[in-house]
């Protein structure tokens, strides 16, 4: 007679936590490994710039501040010819002496520009003083300089 043998596995529960650890170890021990060495390097950082940038950052300054760069508000008192044009920036300037004047041709007409404004709420404050003398004057658009 032959005999069968049967063979049932049960596996034992210490065995399986036990290899579970195992694992949970080396992989610790690998990522800490990983980030040893990614952690591990000195970097060094050496800036060569053109000795003309500082002065540029200092001209840059200074024009911004002068109003040569950005949006800057100025009021117009007039748009029409060269002879009122100015006439009206020497009446302007004879009562009016804390903002620069100028005319700006424009084809085919002058424009009497007055101010550097930074925002609007100066330009608009600097307009309700001479709004009395010239009522026309109004604030345009800024441009970009």
């Amino acid at each position: 007679m032959c005999e069968l043998l049967s063979f049932t596995f049960t596996p034992n529960l210490f065995d399986m936590r036990l290899l579970k650890v195992q694992d949970c170890f080396f992989i610790g021990i690998l990522l800490l490994g990983i980030n040893q060495i990614s952690t591990a390097q000195n970097g060094r950082v050496n800036i060569q710039q053109n000795e003309i940038i500082p002065e540029l950052n200092v001209l840059n300054t200074e024009m911004t501040k002068a109003g040569k760069f950005g949006e800057r508000y100025k009021i117009q008192l007039y748009y029409g010819d060269n002879n009122t044009a100015s006439e009206i920036i020497k009446t302007f300037r004879s009562k009016y002496d804390s903002w620069p004047s100028a005319i700006i041709y424009e084809t085919p007409n002058y424009k009497v520009w007055i101010g550097n404004f930074r925002n609007r709420l100066e330009a608009d404050r600097a307009l309700l003083k001479m709004k009395s003398d010239y009522p026309a004057a109004f604030i345009p658009k800024p441009q970009k300089g």
